[in-house]
């Protein structure tokens, strides 16, 4: 929950075959990782080919994750802002960003050097800590040419509006297997 009202997702698998495009609503209960992201694409994929896993809140933001084959995943958020206050989005933002899950344990607490996080060091500086990574940005996070090879240039992903991945499914050919999970 956010804000005391349900957080609402759409997330789609578009899997590319030789007949075309083959869509499936997916099940994200299970997903902790880019990595979980990577294996759901990977399970949907036909003989290693291009996955792309849509994913969007409410008309807020929207991501995609594109697995091809054994290569490491590609990730782009519409709005990495407002991507970070959902929890897929900020497994996303934070994925992108470089950011680490905090650890829960007691040894976290303590830097190499022996100080606690926050605790002075002789320099007088203060320990690095993860709010001293930078803000996730108010605009698109991640990799912009996600779609350029597949027709959709930097610009027009810039561009999309209110159903980007409807118009996404549009320049791919496959908006009718995309509205059938929708």
């Amino acid at each position: 929950m956010t804000s005391g009202r349900v957080t609402v997702y759409f997330a789609a698998l578009l899997a590319r075959t030789e007949d075309g495009w083959q869509a499936s609503d997916t099940d994200l209960d299970n997903v902790e990782t880019l990595s979980d992201f990577a294996d759901l694409a990977r399970d949907a994929s036909v003989d290693d080919d291009t996955v792309l896993v849509f994913i969007e809140q409410e008309d807020a933001w929207f991501g995609v994750v594109r697995v091809d084959g054994e290569e490491d995943p590609r990730v782009y958020l519409s709005n990495a802002a407002a991507a970070r206050r959902s929890s897929y989005g900020a497994l996303l933002a934070d994925e992108l960003l470089g950011r680490e899950e905090p650890e829960g344990d007691l040894d976290s607490l303590v830097d190499l050097d022996g100080t606690e996080d926050g605790e002075p060091e002789e320099d007088g500086a203060v320990a690095d800590t993860a709010d001293a990574s930078p803000p996730a940005p108010a605009g698109p996070l991640g990799d912009a040419q996600i779609l350029a090879d597949l027709g959709m240039s930097e610009r027009e992903l810039a561009a999309l509006s209110e159903d980007a991945l409807g118009e996404i499914a549009d320049m791919l050919g496959c908006t009718e297997v995309l509205e059938a999970v929708r």
